[in-house]
């Protein structure tokens, strides 16, 4: 399971590249939907939990087990963000404690590693890049601003059970010996432990270790440590015709490279928060037609829209009384996904894990199938609504991909 729908397609993808079969549902799945996952290795349950109350998160997630169990998964993967997105309450302790309880599980990994994206833990420690965690751009994040980099005292106050750390020493030596490290003792109740990984080398071992634990939890690069089964397990991914959107809810670094990158090249708009909160159906309606505009006289151009371009538009407190900008972002997005979607666009880029979820669920689509890789973490999926309406998304955290990626994500859709 994963905290949002942008690190669902990031596990998946992993996955699907070490030729796992692998689905991701949005949403916890319904029993006929379950049915309809039978024949797969794997499954991931992409949940908006990343950022909501705690008790919201921890029943999410709880579901979402049960429904795996019934489906018949015997691993169980705890997926965060590779930054351990969170506050002093979680919501990424009392999600795994839930989880172990009802599993009955002893030691569950804490391995937010993904060397592939910069994402690399030594002596405990998370860095992003060459930047500790508290010193990188993500000390800046308007919902989750991470200031520390120490994952034991990043977590501990998170879970009522202890947290330790196993070096890269450890990780390095001899396998039974990180076996031992990463299993509960006799006569240890839960626990979790912070383990060291600085290249996909170290999530092999790591991966080898834990393979008879019924939970892990971490960042997708564990994923990745799995012995391949093969070629990637891609079929032949349904390219939906239609017209091109970007919708980038992200403030976050790799982000604003993108639409840096991008702003020379395509159409955009950034969303003006004042006429959002003044009549947002008149803004929604002012964009939509702007993109048509576009679209007929280029119908192959995507159109950007996007919420931050620099850290000064970011608003750091909303004026009193008024909605947080946070919020005002994800549902214009999301009512921009349905507008642009009535006036026919198929495709998207959705930039950040807070968007991906809103404009998905606004769409309808309840499962998808993934298509080409884009990035790390990142690729092309196929998703159908309810309403018989079917979509090429690419749901990419914000963290993620090369500054290229909005203007060069279409070539992979033919």
């Amino acid at each position: 399971m994963a905290d949002d729908f942008t690190g669902a397609t990031d596990l998946a993808t992993n996955w699907v590249a070490r030729g796992v079969r692998t689905s991701v549902t949005l949403g916890v799945p319904t029993e006929r939907e379950l049915a309809g996952l039978a024949d797969m290795d794997a499954v991931v349950v992409a949940l908006k939990s990343r950022t909501a109350p705690v008790a919201e998160a921890v029943g999410e997630s709880v579901a979402a087990l049960a429904a795996l169990r019934r489906l018949g998964c015997e691993r169980i993967y705890d997926k965060y963000c590779s930054t351990f997105d969170s506050t002093p309450r979680g919501n990424i302790g009392p999600v795994a404690d839930a989880l172990t309880a009802e599993l009955g599980t002893g030691t569950a990994v804490v391995v937010p590693s993904f060397p592939a994206t910069g994402r690399t833990v030594y002596r405990g420690h998370l860095f992003v890049g060459d930047q500790l965690l508290g010193e990188s751009p993500m000390r800046h994040h308007p919902l989750t601003p991470m200031t520390d980099s120490h994952l034991v005292r990043l977590l501990s106050p998170q879970t009522r059970h202890p947290v330790r750390a196993v070096g890269l020493d450890v990780v390095r030596g001899d396998p039974r010996a990180l076996r031992a490290a990463l299993d509960t003792s006799a006569g240890e109740g839960p626990g979790y432990v912070v383990v060291d990984a600085i290249d996909n080398d170290d999530l092999t071992r790591i991966a080898a270790a834990t393979a008879h634990h019924p939970l892990v939890t971490g960042g997708s690069g564990l994923a990745l440590g799995l012995p391949s089964r093969g070629a990637p397990a891609t079929g032949a991914m349904p390219v939906v015709p239609g017209h091109r959107a970007v919708l980038a809810g992200s403030a976050s670094a790799a982000t604003r490279a993108q639409i840096e990158a991008a702003l020379p090249a395509l159409p955009a708009r950034r969303l003006d928060l004042a006429a959002l909160r003044a009549d947002p159906a008149a803004e929604i309606a002012g964009l939509t037609d702007w993109a048509r505009t576009h679209w007929a006289d280029e119908p192959g151009r995507p159109v950007l829209v996007y919420a931050v371009g620099s850290l000064t538009d970011i608003e750091r407190h909303p004026p009193e009384g008024l909605r947080p900008a946070a919020e005002l972002v994800e549902d214009a997005l999301a009512d921009c996904a349905v507008a642009f979607a009535g006036a026919g666009a198929r495709q998207f880029v959705v930039a950040g894990g807070e968007t991906s979820g809103s404009v998905v669920r606004a769409l309808g689509v309840r499962r998808l199938e993934l298509g080409p890789a884009l990035a790390p973490g990142v690729s092309w999926t196929h998703g159908s609504a309810p309403d018989g309406a079917s979509y090429n998304l690419a749901l990419k955290s914000g963290n993620f991909g090369g500054p290229s990626l909005f203007t060069g994500a279409w070539g992979e859709l033919r």
